[in-house]
């Protein structure tokens, strides 16, 4: 049965997404600003809870120019055949780190720079029992209805963050031919926007941030 609502809400979060709407707020230090001391805070960062060298760190900070790193590099390290050098595997915890921010950055978090993510998301999962305490669907909402916001002035083009969450918010509550039911849709296992399959493919964030 659908439910009702005129506007996305935080009860509509956790139904299509079933990931926790209160709990820790998810804020982060101050990395907006690329000055020396945030520079040096994210390479010692990266270095610390990914696993890798101040020197791999401070060489991928200096490629991005900024306080991100790139998707790409981030997959390397549970993907040693993007790698052309000899490959040795970090710890277990920093590549869970590092699957984490790759999917964060494709899914709640998603920008226009398509290639990037911020070091900012990276503090937030240090301690890895701790991610399941967040409130990622509060944060994945408010950074909807933000790019929406912005999406309405006449200059802009583009429209980014997680519009699964509103694709799915719309095939629930409006009658759209282009809207295919999933017959292999399971409702206590899967997300509820999961009921429909989409012209682009996705990843379902619920499972790993529940």
């Amino acid at each position: 049965m659908p439910f009702v609502e005129m506007s996305i809400s935080l009860e509509g979060v956790s139904i299509l997404l079933k990931i926790m709407v209160t709990g820790k707020v998810v804020a982060v230090g101050n990395f907006s600003r690329y000055i020396e001391d945030s520079r040096k805070e994210a390479i010692e960062l990266i270095s610390k809870l990914l696993g890798v060298t101040i020197e791999e760190a401070e060489e991928e900070v200096n490629i991005t120019k900024g306080l991100t790193v790139r998707k790409a590099w981030l997959k390397t390290w549970w993907s040693p055949n993007w790698k052309s050098k000899p490959f040795t595997y970090p710890p277990v915890q920093c590549t869970e780190r590092a699957f984490l921010l790759y999917l964060l950055s494709y899914t709640l978090f998603v920008d226009k720079s398509g290639s990037r993510v911020s070091i900012a998301l990276l503090k937030l999962l240090e301690n890895l029992d701790d991610v399941g305490n967040y409130a990622w669907g509060a944060t994945a909402l408010a950074y909807l209805y933000c790019q929406l916001g912005s999406a309405t002035r006449v200059e802009v083009l583009q429209i980014v963050r997680y519009l699964t969450l509103f694709e799915g918010w719309v095939y629930e509550h409006f009658e759209l031919r282009f809207a295919t039911s999933n017959a292999k849709y399971m409702d206590q296992l899967q997300p509820r926007v999961s009921r429909w399959i989409q012209k682009h493919e996705t990843v379902n964030v619920g499972d790993k941030l529940a």
